[in-house]
């Protein structure tokens, strides 16, 4: 008897209907939204130390400012300092050369004493805004001579958790850091109903995964951690 080579063999394969498929991508959908929703609690977290310095990112929103000049009322900050780097052309008025510059003003219309505010403008460079900003406040610290007790950055929405680790990492644990998160311009409860939410909450989740897996400033101090900010 002569045995025959076999390279296939047949099955019998059950694949959806259309009525079939149309059910598994619903539950894929609602699977997907039931994972994805708290995505916003968690990059926008309010840890407040509630003292020290109180560090506002000078590109929020109006109504964010607001909530920024609540935070510093409410709490026991010894100095309010806005950061930001150049402002894009027609942002702003004329006048403001950076939204630190702008949210310093903006502030102190609210009702901030203008002695307490310190204006730290972020130079320009390749290196990630956000970090680079929390070195220049680093910086400033250092040169001021205040001996503060902690450090709250105010940010927004969705970018809290970002600007949060990267203050961490710029101070190095030499300083204790919180975060102050304002609500955004669009239904948090119910980001992924806007498109500015969707815009926001998954740029922002994808953002902070980048800097949690790749983003390796330099030494405190180098040109690397800055990346030829002069």
């Amino acid at each position: 008897m002569r045995l025959r080579a076999r390279l296939v063999r047949r099955r019998e394969l059950w694949v959806p209907t259309a009525l079939g498929w149309l059910v598994v991508a619903a539950l894929g959908i609602a699977a997907a939204r039931l994972a994805l929703a708290p995505l916003y609690a968690f990059l926008a977290p309010d840890r407040p130390l509630g003292r020290g310095v109180l560090v506002v990112e000078g590109w929020i929103s109006d109504t964010a400012l607001d909530e920024a000049m609540l935070a510093w009322r409410s709490g026991d900050y010894e100095k309010l300092v806005t950061t930001g780097g150049r402002i894009e052309r027609g942002e702003c008025p004329a006048s403001f050369h950076t939204y630190a510059e702008f949210a310093a003003r903006a502030l102190e219309a609210r009702g901030v004493p203008r002695q307490a505010i310190a204006v730290v403008s972020t130079p320009e460079s390749a290196r990630d805004r956000t970090f680079l900003s929390a070195v220049m406040v680093r910086e400033w610290l250092g040169q001021s001579g205040l001996a503060v007790r902690g450090l709250d950055v105010f940010s927004e929405g969705a970018h809290a958790r970002r600007s949060w680790r990267l203050y961490r990492k710029a101070f190095g644990g030499d300083l204790p850091v919180g975060v102050r998160a304002a609500a955004p311009e669009y239904d948090a409860a119910a980001w992924w109903r806007s498109s500015a939410g969707a815009k926001d909450v998954l740029g922002e989740a994808i953002a902070w995964g980048w800097a949690v897996c790749c983003f390796h400033p330099g030494p405190p101090g180098s040109l690397d951690e800055k990346w030829g900010a002069p």
